[in-house]
């Protein structure tokens, strides 16, 4: 049995959740049961909407319900954790202070890797809270890039893939996206990254271009590392 468990801090939304986890069992190289990594899956309904929280500055009932499924899980023995939710991310600097097992920073990784990459001057594609925070801007421009965000019609266009797709059960719509990516070309984008979870889902759907990377992607990867899994690939290096 292994010394390593992953904990999911799960349920924002359920669909997010069950694709990452699909994507940790894609990722992992394992001819048997045993071989895929150990993991503790927490899909918590009743963590209040984070973009909502962060837009109205009624912050503190999502980190209290963030910081409850994090104990939770350590708890469970879980030796790092995995947030799949861009937006959560927000409060994950306060949380881990609170905890003593590390929680995976997707927002970080993933900038990591544009950085990588050579890009510079990548889209940010994420609710109006993630946008609205910069928690991805800041990350990039530390990095020496020079992000864009969608135009307000754009961003619209996002929202309704997250909210009134993806959340409500529904394939997200490749026109409203298509809008979107011409917004991205005509700012000069070189690329964008997928920040958030629900366009995440919508990527699975569609099979987007390289031109886009997913930050769950990431995450997955880093998440069956972080566990000593063995992993098939590395797309996200």
């Amino acid at each position: 049995m292994s010394d390593y468990r992953l904990g999911v801090l799960g349920g924002m939304g359920p669909q997010a959740t069950n694709t990452f986890y699909q994507y940790i069992i894609d990722r992992t190289a394992a001819r048997t049961d045993q071989e895929h990594i150990s993991m503790l899956i927490f899909s918590d309904n009743g963590v209040p909407d984070r973009t909502a929280a962060i837009l109205s500055g009624e912050e503190e009932p999502v980190y209290d319900r963030l910081l409850y499924g994090a104990k939770l899980l350590e708890q469970g023995g879980c030796t790092a954790i995995a947030v799949p939710c861009n937006t959560a991310h927000y409060f994950l600097d306060k949380v881990q202070e609170q905890i003593s097992i590390p929680i995976l920073h997707m927002v970080r990784e993933a900038c990591q890797v544009l950085a990588s990459r050579g890009c510079h001057y990548p889209g940010v594609l994420g609710t109006d809270g993630t946008i609205q925070t910069g928690i991805y801007q800041k990350e990039l421009i530390a990095l020496g890039m020079e992000p864009r965000v969608p135009s307000p019609e754009a961003q619209k266009k996002v929202m309704s893939i997250i909210y009134d797709d993806i959340k409500a059960g529904k394939a997200g719509d490749p026109e409203k996206f298509a809008v979107v990516h011409q917004d991205l070309e005509e700012q000069g984008c070189d690329c964008a990254i997928l920040a958030c979870t629900e366009l995440s889902v919508f990527s699975s759907q569609h099979h987007l271009s390289p031109f886009y990377l997913d930050a769950m992607a990431v995450l997955a990867e880093r998440s069956i590392q972080a566990c000593h899994g063995p992993l098939r690939r590395i797309f996200t290096k």
